[in-house]
C-alpha cells in the first residue's frame, strides 16, 4: 500500500477507536486520532466508535462508521427504512431536542471564530411541535432497479438511485403525488429519462402542496416535448389524485444536473397553486421558489417583521426578495418596500403576488441587489430599515458597502448559512453597526441546515 505524501497518525482501510467530540458542518461526527481529525458520518457527540478509515487528506481524514462502542443518550432510531442510504437527511438518529442544540450551537461557532463576535445574544433555536411531514415539494428523479420503473432519492455523492416507499419529512400528498404518477406512467409504458445514455422521456416527478388550501400541482420534467398518451396520462393523474389542480410539462433536453428547463407547459388545470403564510396569498408556479416548510416560514418571518420594528411610517428595502414572500409581510406594516431580485421570472411573481393581495406599497425591480441598490442610493432613496436574505454565498461586499452608506437604522439579516452570516456580520461591525441578537430558527428538521434572523442597529458612538 502506497504510503501518504505526508506524515499523519491513521491509515486508510485501518481501525481506529475515536471518541466523538462535536459534529461537523454537514452533521458527521468530528473526533481526533491523535490530534488528527478525522470525520465519521452518523457518529454523535459524546459517544466512543470503531471507524475504518476510508480517506486522508493532510490535515483530516474520513471514517466509515463499524460500531458505537458507548453511545450517547441523545442517539435514537431513525424512523426512515432507508435512512443510512438516503443522502436527504443526516440526523434523523439524533434526538430533535438535541439537533436544537446543535444547531444554535453551529451559529454560537461560527459567530465567534469567523465572526470574531463577541457578547452577541444567540437565542435558543426555534423548532417545530411536530418536525416531520413537513415538506410541501418533492423532486424525485425516475431510474430503472432490476428492470421495473423505481422512484427514489438520490445516494449521498452519487447518483445511484435508492427506492423508497414514502418519506417521514414529506407532505402525505406529495407521496401520493410521486408514487400514484409513476404508476400510471408505468402502466401507460412511458420510459424514464436515462442519463447515461440521455434517452428516455421522464426525468423528475415533482409534487407541490398548499398546506393551508389542499391544492395540488404535479410537475413531470421531461428529455423532449412530445409526451405519448398525453390526454391519458392527465386523464388517470386526475382520477387518481381528486385533490390536483395543476399538471404541468417542463422541458429540460440539456445533459445537466440541473433539475428545471426553460421551457414550462400547462397540461391541465391551474399555471399555480395557491397557499397562504399568515394572512397573506401567494400564488406558487412550477419553477417558483417557494419556502419548502411553510409552518417555520411563518416563524422566519414574524420573527423578521419583529426585528425590523415598524410603525407604519418607515421605507424598507427587501434585498433578494424572490416571489416577495418577505416583502409583503413587511408591506403590511411599512409606509413602502422595495424589493429587488436577479430572477426576472420571480419579480413577475412577487408583483403578481402583491396585487393578489391588494399591496400597492410594495415595488419590484429586476437586477442584482448589488447593483439596483447602490444606483438607488444615488437616486437619493432614503431607508429605514433594509432586510437582506441572500442565497448561501452571502452578500456580495458592494451591497454591504452600500448598506453602511445608506445608514439605515436597522439591518435585518436573514441567513441559510451561518458561516456566510458571521462573515458579514463583522463586516457591518466594522462599518458602523452593532450586532444586537441572533434568532436561529429550524426550517429543515433532520438536516443539518439552520436558518437564523439577526438584528443590527447602527452604532451612533462609531457610526
Amino acid at each position: 500500500m502506497a504510503k501518504p505524501k505526508f506524515p499523519v497518525p491513521i491509515e486508510k482501510n485501518n481501525y481506529y477507536e475515536i471518541d466523538i467530540t462535536g459534529l461537523g458542518h454537514e452533521g458527521e461526527g468530528v473526533g481526533k486520532v491523535e490530534g488528527f481529525t478525522v470525520f465519521v458520518p452518523r457518529a454523535l457527540p459524546g459517544e466512543r466508535v470503531k471507524a475504518k478509515i476510508t480517506k486522508v487528506q493532510k490535515t483530516y481524514g474520513y471514517g466509515r462508521l463499524i460500531e458505537t462502542l458507548v453511545a450517547t443518550p441523545d442517539r435514537q432510531e431513525p424512523p426512515c427504512p432507508i435512512y443510512h442510504r438516503c443522502g436527504g437527511c443526516q440526523l434523523q438518529h439524533l434526538s430533535y431536542e438535541a439537533q436544537l442544540r446543535h444547531k444554535r450551537q453551529t451559529v454560537v461557532d461560527a459567530l465567534t471564530r469567523i465572526g470574531k463576535l463577541e457578547g452577541v445574544k444567540v437565542h435558543e433555536t426555534l423548532g417545530m411541535e411536530e418536525p416531520w411531514l413537513y415538506r410541501n415539494k418533492a423532486q424525485v428523479p425516475l431510474g430503472e432497479i432490476d428492470g421495473r420503473l423505481a422512484v427514489g432519492f438520490y445516494a449521498p455523492r452519487t447518483h445511484e438511485i435508492i427506492e423508497m416507499q414514502g418519506c417521514p419529512i414529506q407532505h402525505p400528498y406529495n407521496d401520493e403525488i410521486v408514487h400514484t404518477t409513476k404508476q400510471i406512467l408505468q402502466e401507460l409504458g412511458i420510459k424514464h429519462y436515462d442519463e447515461q445514455t440521455h434517452t428516455g422521456l421522464v426525468r423528475h416527478i415533482i409534487g407541490r402542496v398548499g398546506f393551508h388550501t389542499g391544492e395540488t400541482m404535479v410537475v413531470l420534467v421531461t428529455n423532449g416535448r412530445k409526451i405519448p398518451k398525453a390526454e391519458l396520462l392527465v386523464e388517470k393523474i386526475r382520477e387518481r389524485i381528486p385533490h390536483v389542480v395543476s399538471i404541468i410539462q417542463n422541458v429540460n433536453t440539456q445533459q445537466t444536473n440541473v433539475i428545471f428547463g426553460r421551457e414550462t407547459v400547462t397540461l391541465w388545470g391551474n399555471d399555480t397553486i395557491t397557499d397562504t403564510i399568515g394572512d397573506i396569498k401567494f400564488d406558487i408556479s412550477a419553477r417558483s421558489f417557494f419556502q419548502v416548510n411553510p409552518v417555520q416560514t411563518e416563524v422566519l418571518y414574524g420573527k423578521t417583521l419583529e426585528y425590523a420594528q415598524l410603525t407604519g411610517t418607515e421605507t424598507v428595502i427587501d434585498a433578494y426578495c424572490g416571489i416577495g414572500t418577505i416583502s409583503l409581510f413587511l408591506a403590511k406594516k411599512a409606509k413602502d418596500v422595495y424589493g429587488v431580485e436577479v430572477v426576472p421570472e420571480a419579480i413577475e411573481d412577487a408583483k403578481k403576488n402583491a396585487a393578489l393581495n391588494g399591496l400597492e406599497n410594495a415595488h419590484f425591480e429586476v437586477g442584482g441587489a448589488e447593483v439596483v441598490i447602490p444606483r438607488w442610493h444615488e437616486e437619493g432613496v432614503k431607508v429605514d430599515v433594509i432586510v437582506v436574505d441572500p442565497p448561501r454565498k452571502g452578500c456580495e461586499e458592494e451591497l454591504l458597502a452600500t448598506i453602511a452608506e445608506m445608514k439605515p437604522e436597522r439591518v435585518v439579516y436573514v441567513s441559510c448559512n451561518p458561516s456566510t452570516l458571521a462573515r458579514d456580520l463583522r463586516y457591518l461591525e466594522d462599518h458602523g453597526f452593532k450586532t444586537v441578537e441572533v434568532q436561529p430558527v429550524d426550517m429543515f428538521p433532520h438536516t443539518f441546515h439552520v436558518e437564523c434572523v439577526s438584528l443590527l442597529v447602527r452604532d451612533r458612538i462609531s457610526g
